[in-house]
């Protein structure tokens, strides 16, 4: 399929995906490997990322590697880290489906290819109900978090925000599920926000409850590329569209996006 899009002034170009079919699903509960600015700066504008060799990403449904997290997972995996994501369901709740096609096989092979073109190791998906994380209790959402970690032997988490960012309770549960088992484990967390006055912007155009953060609770502005998450974005395409919010966000966001550490790192000696 052909999609052509210009994205409100952004870009405009053309790119051909295809939905994965049965031989390109991701095995449930495996590893498998995958081959206006202004209103936005807040916090450190210098900040880099840390250096950590290896990072764990937490996210609650396929698309939130690229829609939310792809600038931040490419900017980790270009500087050499390996990136490993856990993604607790298949996004089969979704309202939207641009292909209309089965939502629970097609997100698996999505998030399979966006990984790989962000420049992600390893996916986890496993198979909780989507829109039901909330309802879970956190400590076995924590204790699929550890295992992860332990697994790939994790520097660090990479989250979306307390907040949820865009409301979604699925995002806050998955947050609270890795703070607590980074914090068991003396893991740092850092979680992707949007500045308040993004975040205001948005509500007020879209009228969705997206929350973000005042500039003294914003730790780090980093400058990315978006290049790998427009491309990462693009390939779920039951999800995408011309007219997604993603686009009017990331107009707004410049090219900085905005960390902050829910869980900073304990000293060894820390009891």
């Amino acid at each position: 399929m052909s999609l052509t899009y210009t994205l409100r002034g952004i870009l405009s170009f053309t790119r051909v995906t295809k939905v994965p079919g049965q031989g390109e699903r991701i095995a449930l509960g495996t590893v498998m490997k995958v081959s206006k600015p202004a209103d936005s700066r807040a916090g450190r504008t210098a900040a880099t990322l840390p250096a950590w060799p290896t990072v764990l990403v937490v996210i609650a449904h396929p698309d939130d590697e690229s829609f939310g997290l792809g600038a931040v997972i490419d900017q980790f995996a270009a500087a050499g880290a390996g990136v490993h994501i856990l993604c607790f369901t298949h996004g089969e709740a979704s309202t939207l489906n641009q292909t209309r096609t089965s939502l629970r096989r097609a997100r698996e092979g999505e998030l399979r290819q966006a990984a790989a073109e962000l420049g992600a190791a390893t996916v986890t998906l496993l198979d909780y109900p989507d829109g039901g994380l909330a309802g879970l209790p956190p400590g076995d959402l924590a204790g699929h978090v550890a295992d992860a970690a332990a697994r790939v032997g994790a520097s660090g988490m990479l989250v979306f925000d307390d907040t949820g960012v865009t409301g979604h309770p699925d995002h806050r549960a998955a947050t609270e599920a890795a703070v607590l088992s980074a914090r068991r484990a003396r893991l740092p967390v850092l979680a992707w926000t949007l500045p308040a006055a993004v975040a205001a912007r948005l509500s007020a155009e879209t009228a969705q409850p997206f929350a973000g953060q005042p500039p003294n609770r914003v730790d780090l502005c980093l400058r990315v590329s978006r290049q790998r998450q427009r491309r990462g974005a693009l390939l779920h395409t039951t999800q995408i569209s011309p007219e997604a919010v993603l686009w009017r966000r990331l107009q707004l966001l410049g090219e900085c996006e905005h960390l902050r550490w829910l869980a900073p790192a304990l000293p060894s000696n820390t009891p």
